[in-house]
């Protein structure tokens, strides 16, 4: 049953259960990604038959394949799909960011190009749950963002099969190339290329524990775009909430893993009481009880506070993945909030539908990180090139206090190159 605690009964940085591997994480990854380097696709077929229990004989997905799971996927789920597409397609398009070029004295040109990355690659979930949404808010982006080529790996079935469903959410983004890959195995085959996978430049997407360490040993090699831990959300709601709700929003992070974290911080103590008698209603009735069960047993809390504001001060100090306000005015209380990966607003706005169809990014920070990173978006897949031009008149104007900062710095050979062009 999950705990109901007063706020100040427990410290705010042990709210959420950020769990410290008990296993070396690291070590097994390094030594994935060691063999994968030096053996190429003969590490990845090993691998797939040891953690995934497919012999497989090649491993990028057929466009037969992808055909056959549009096919067999229901008609109600393409249009979902699609519409979900839109909606993602239409929020992500305004954060497509322009070159630039300053060009107001004369001779000197300065500007910024902004230039995809060529090749991106994502990775997508398919042990316990798989998530074909992840597809959708992960290539979208990166379509949006112009990068030529986009590459997704996902482990198989031990039939050697990928989940239609996530096959067809490929097709609706307009995924490029698939691979039958999970784990650290897929992570090192991007970062570094194989015979049969191309090396992207770029790695994004959420993953188990074994994904996260490899996505940090690779990043210097290749980009990514944030270190994902379990899911979290935490719940500000007040007294006149519907506890059946509350209970809902907070199973619905719940039943991902048994080290998610799902709290709710209120000012109501009979709100507090009616939503721990509510999950024990709830909690039966799900598909993935036990897993439920477990996150909210062991990290579920339930923090009574005197006043909503003291519930935002804790929401600031967490920086929660999922922040939801379950209060009537939920605008009144966002600009006081500074760090949350996604903001779910109002009593008719629950966590799921940005999981799913709203269209913000459902990719975000854990761990805390929303204090200083952001969700995933059309900026991920892109860098900028900045470029400079001057006539010569233009550098004979600055070319002497260039020469005067340079050998402040010591560095003469700077302040030649600055006077130089000029010694005629």
């Amino acid at each position: 049953m999950i705990q109901i605690l007063k706020y100040g009964q427990v410290a705010n940085e042990e709210i959420f259960a950020r769990v410290v591997p008990t296993v070396d994480v690291a070590g097994i990854v390094a030594d994935i990604i060691a063999n994968v380097r030096q053996r190429g696709d003969a590490a990845l077929y090993e691998y797939c038959e040891k953690f995934d229990k497919a012999k497989l004989t090649t491993l990028q997905v057929t466009a037969e394949e992808i055909a056959e799971a549009r096919a067999a996927v229901e008609p109600k789920f393409i249009e979902i799909l699609e519409e979900a597409a839109e909606n993602i397609r239409q929020f992500h398009s305004q954060q497509v960011r322009q070159s630039f070029i300053i060009n107001n004295k004369p001779g000197i040109v300065m500007g910024q190009k902004v230039i995809p990355v060529d090749r991106a690659g994502l990775y997508v979930p398919g042990g316990t749950a798989a998530y074909p949404s992840t597809v959708l808010m992960d290539a979208i982006p990166a379509k949006i963002a112009g990068v030529p080529e986009v590459v997704m790996v996902t482990p198989p079935g031990a039939d050697g099969k990928v989940n239609p469903a996530i096959l067809a959410a490929a097709s609706v983004a307009g995924v490029d190339k698939i691979f039958k890959l999970g784990g650290a195995q897929a992570v090192a085959a991007l970062a570094y290329g194989t015979e049969s996978v191309p090396k992207v430049d770029k790695i994004v997407g959420p993953g188990n524990a074994f994904v996260a360490e490899a996505k940090k040993q690779v990043f210097g090699v290749v980009s990514i775009d944030m270190i994902a831990g379990p899911s979290e959300i935490l719940i500000v709601a007040d007294g006149k909430s519907d506890p059946r709700c509350v209970a809902a929003d907070l199973l619905s992070q719940a039943e991902h893993d048994r080290l998610a974290s799902a709290v709710l911080v209120t000012d109501s103590a009979e709100l507090a009481v009616a939503v721990q008698a509510e999950l024990e209603v709830q909690i039966p009735l799900l598909s993935r009880a036990d897993i439920a069960r477990e996150s909210i047993d062991r990290n579920g809390k339930i923090i009574v506070a005197e006043t909503l504001m003291t519930a935002i001060d804790i929401a600031n100090e967490l920086a929660p993945e999922h922040l939801e306000l379950c209060v009537d005015a939920p605008f009144d209380y966002l600009d006081a909030i500074r760090h949350a990966g996604s903001i779910f607003m109002g009593r008719h706005c629950p966590e799921a539908l940005g999981d799913y169809l709203a269209g913000p990014n459902h990719t975000l920070p854990t761990g805390g990180t929303a204090k200083f990173s952001s969700p995933l978006s059309v900026d991920d897949f892109v860098k900028k090139t900045q470029y400079t031009y001057y006539t010569r008149d233009a550098l004979a104007k600055v070319a002497q206090d260039v020469a005067f900062f340079a050998e402040k710095e010591g560095l003469t050979a700077h302040a030649k190159s600055a006077v130089i062009r000029l010694e005629k």
